[in-house]
């Protein structure tokens, strides 16, 4: 493993033109902070609207991303510039446990997740990673991110009442106007860092007109002291909702291959031998953050997006970016100001983060261009698309229940090999035999 340290990169000041600061690389310490800080700011929306959602506390759940950076960057060598902020892979799981087990038995689902990642992140790094290709090919895998994500609809109603009206727009039907519109004017209107935290600018104008209307309450934020430690609680074991957790593991192993691959495009150096200490390490800070009572965690799209913009991959900036987050952590009364936000808010901002996470599932189909008039694919997508949306269910036994984002996952996996195997075996593996097989029109052209 590699020793921490970095050389400065030129002369410290910027980058040469067509070179980036690679990780093991940094410009003068004074500007890595700035742009460690500029981490911070592109993680910060995302990581603690996820405890604004399910009720987890926002600074245990900070403390721990910080923790989590922390150990991936020593796991990885130090070589594989990321951050690891709150995943929302985890949302319907944890509401769906705390709504039966409470937020120990959430806890110990996350805990068990991580504990499952880290020992798949330990076969990666001794077998190699072709066997991921393998069992989750990706129409596979970007059905199982698009289920989740569409599985979520409901939800993004904000808590419902009894007679299923979602207090989140009913109570505040303004107010979650206001901030969905406020991030999607910012995503197209502002160029730069301020375009890429849309969502956070939206949670703020949102959050200033819920002030405006008197729907902010106060009392926990003043009655919160300025420094403290975070709130840690300890897991239970409920058997009744790990299926529910499960899946997620499919999700964080392909945020953590995707993000080690396009890191690995954007400095020109092959990571691929670092992908299983990247999943160990992500399994690591999730089974920490779950043994605490934090949100699990996941490598970040924002900050690659930082990266981009400013061609610096060096992991000192992420060191920095972890200490950063790490003093947020240890102020109570900032803890008690994100669960302030109210339930117009995380219903608007909602509404758009969960149709993100199902889009983000087609995006993994167009980009590895899925063949979707494949009758195996499209089957495939199919089957596991509506029983995860539609919630199915099944209840093998007491206190053992399987929900939509497990049984759809299990769909996903277990459809795709069924068929391709039965195809190759009878030989009408090309034979488009689906609605999706007729002309496009593009077989024509030419002619």
């Amino acid at each position: 493993m590699a020793a921490i340290g970095w050389r400065v990169h030129g002369d410290g000041r910027t980058a040469r033109p067509g070179a980036v600061v690679a990780p093991d690389e940094r410009l003068s310490w004074p500007r890595t902070v700035g742009i460690g800080l500029q981490h911070v700011v592109a993680m910060f929306g995302s990581t603690i609207l996820v405890p604004a959602i399910t009720g987890f506390p926002a600074s245990t759940t900070l403390f721990f991303s910080a923790l989590g950076t922390a150990v991936f960057l020593l796991l990885t060598g130090n070589r594989v510039p990321s951050y690891l902020g709150s995943s929302f892979a985890f949302i319907a799981p944890i509401g769906a446990a705390v709504a039966t087990g409470g937020q120990a038995s959430a806890a110990g689902g996350i805990l068990l997740t991580g504990a499952l990642l880290a020992l798949v992140g330990a076969v990666v790094h001794l077998a190699g990673s072709r066997w991921i290709d393998a069992l989750m090919p990706p129409v596979v895998t970007g059905t199982i991110v698009a289920l989740i994500g569409l599985n979520l609809a409901p939800t993004a109603w904000g808590s419902c009442s009894a007679d299923g009206t979602c207090s989140g727009f009913r109570a505040a039907p303004v107010t979650a106007l206001v901030t969905l519109g406020a991030i999607v004017l910012t995503t197209v209107l502002f160029r730069g860092m301020l375009g890429r935290l849309a969502i956070l600018v939206g949670v703020l104008v949102g959050y200033a007109c819920a002030l405006l209307r008197g729907e902010v309450a106060f009392e926990a934020v003043r009655s919160a002291a300025w420094f403290g430690l975070p709130t840690f609680s300890a897991p239970r074991f409920d058997a009744g909702v790990l299926g529910l957790f499960l899946p997620v593991v499919f999700v964080l192993v392909a945020e953590n291959v995707g993000h080690v691959k396009s890191v690995a495009a954007m400095t020109g150096r092959d990571l691929d031998p670092l992908t299983g200490r990247a999943l160990l390490a992500d399994g690591v800070a999730t089974t920490l953050a779950g043994a605490g009572g934090g949100s699990g965690t996941t490598t970040y799209a924002e900050n690659i997006g930082v990266m981009a913009a400013t061609k610096v991959y060096s992991t000192a900036a992420y060191w920095v970016a972890a200490a950063a987050a790490l003093l947020l952590s240890f102020s109570p009364k900032f803890g008690a100001l994100v669960g302030s936000v109210p339930a117009g808010v995380l219903g608007g901002a909602a509404t758009l983060l969960y149709g993100m996470i199902g889009m983000l599932g087609a995006r993994i189909w167009v980009q590895n261009r899925v063949d979707l008039s494949d009758p195996v694919n499209l089957t495939t997508a199919a089957i596991a698309l509506v029983v995860g949306i539609a919630n199915y269910t099944w209840v093998p036994s007491e206190g053992l229940e399987f929900q939509g984002i497990a049984l759809g996952t299990a769909a996903a996996i277990g459809v795709f090999h069924l068929m391709r195997a039965l195809a190759r075996w009878r030989g009408t593996s090309q034979e488009a035999a689906s609605p999706a097989s007729v002309p496009g029109g593009s077989e024509l052209e030419g002619r």
